[in-house]
């Protein structure tokens, strides 16, 4: 599985040097032979992949409310051992959406490394962006309970995202995005 992981990480064109860079360390750590995935909450090991799935519709992006990191992000989650993070990005779509893409996931379009924030703040998440075409018209559902993991979900017009309270590439991914007018609308 780590050469896919690779594969998934080779086929990102960045967007500019922070993100050279996240790839050139993130292939490192691939090619460090270190555990990849996250084999216990919170954080073991302290540096693990993860998959957003950043849902878009006509310069509209959903975003979930996350109890947890206490931002506004993209649905996806951890990437489990053995998994490949195209299905990870379809369980997470499932669980946390209840929908399934209606097109094949494609490679990701951006990449980051991140010390995350929030209540488990500190470890670092590697995080491949996918994107899933979907409309802002097709009922999804998300956990509503108060111990949910997320306290609301809702589209945002590429130019109305708190960024003040998203993660802190978010501004960079939307450029990406947005430079790619395809994946877009």
């Amino acid at each position: 599985m780590r050469k896919q992981i690779r594969d998934e990480v080779i086929s990102i064109t960045p967007i500019d040097a922070i993100e050279r860079d996240d790839i050139s360390r993130c292939l490192a750590w691939i090619d460090s032979g270190t555990d990849l995935c996250r084999v216990a909450k919170p954080a073991t090991p302290p540096m693990h992949l993860v998959s957003y799935v950043v849902v878009v519709d006509d310069g509209h992006i959903l975003l979930v409310d996350h109890r947890n990191a206490q931002l506004w992000l993209p649905p996806g989650g951890h990437v489990e051992p053995g998994e490949h993070p195209r299905v990870t990005v379809d369980r997470e779509l499932e669980e946390e959406l209840g929908f399934v893409a209606s097109h094949p996931i494609e490679p990701p379009l951006f990449v980051t490394i991140t010390t995350t924030v929030g209540l488990t703040a500190g470890h670092t998440d590697v995080s491949l962006w996918y994107v899933v075409r979907a409309s802002r018209h097709h009922s999804f559902k998300f956990d509503e309970a108060e111990e949910g993991e997320f306290r609301d979900a809702r589209w945002f017009p590429f130019n109305e995202v708190p960024l003040e309270r998203t993660d802190p590439h978010m501004k960079r991914f939307l450029t990406k995005l947005e430079n790619n007018k395809l994946l877009a609308s």
